[in-house]
């Protein structure tokens, strides 16, 4: 008898999983985070939830921009060029991209070093960082952009930008 009650608070609990996602597909959302930080989307999909709505609030100086944090960010070193991402890409450190901890892969994010004004446009393809009191790891050519090679590490604000927009510039 034990058992049954293990038994029906998973079936309960997988259930209301179901009725989530359903709703979501539905285009109707439960919480407007999940859907936005769902590591699972393609990136076109990605790209399409980026010009929605993340978490902050949209930045005054650039319109179609959302506001998604601010902390430190470091950047990889040269030993993972040539190794597989999250996402299945092969890491360049000669490419403009990224690694976050929750952003759709796919997703395009303005970095500005908040101690020079610096700012450079990201591409998220890989997952990290993995060093607490950290928001986001940069490629070294972003890294080096942002005017960050010295220091290693520094205080950014993070913007996602809309669907396709400077895409071509940011590899």
């Amino acid at each position: 008898m034990r058992h049954d009650k293990h038994f029906f608070s998973l079936a309960f609990f997988a259930i209301l999983i179901a009725i989530g996602f359903s709703l979501d597909q539905n285009g109707m959302q439960v919480s407007g985070i999940t859907g936005h930080f769902n590591p699972f989307y393609n990136t076109a999909e990605a790209a399409q939830l980026a010009s929605k709505v993340t978490p902050g609030s949209p930045s005054d100086k650039n319109k179609g921009t959302t506001l998604v944090g601010e902390g430190k960010a470091s950047y990889y070193s040269d030993q993972f060029h040539g190794r597989k991402t999250a996402n299945g890409e092969t890491f360049n450190m000669n490419k403009l991209t990224a690694a976050h901890p929750s952003l759709p892969f796919g997703t395009w994010v303005r970095v500005t070093n908040l101690s020079n004004g610096k700012d450079v446009v990201v591409r998220i393809n890989d997952r990290g960082p993995f060093v607490k009191g950290r928001i986001i790891d940069l490629s070294v050519h972003a890294a080096t952009e942002l005017g960050i090679i010295q220091s290693g590490t520094v205080k950014v604000k993070l913007e996602a930008l809309g669907s396709g927009r400077l895409a071509s510039s940011a590899g």
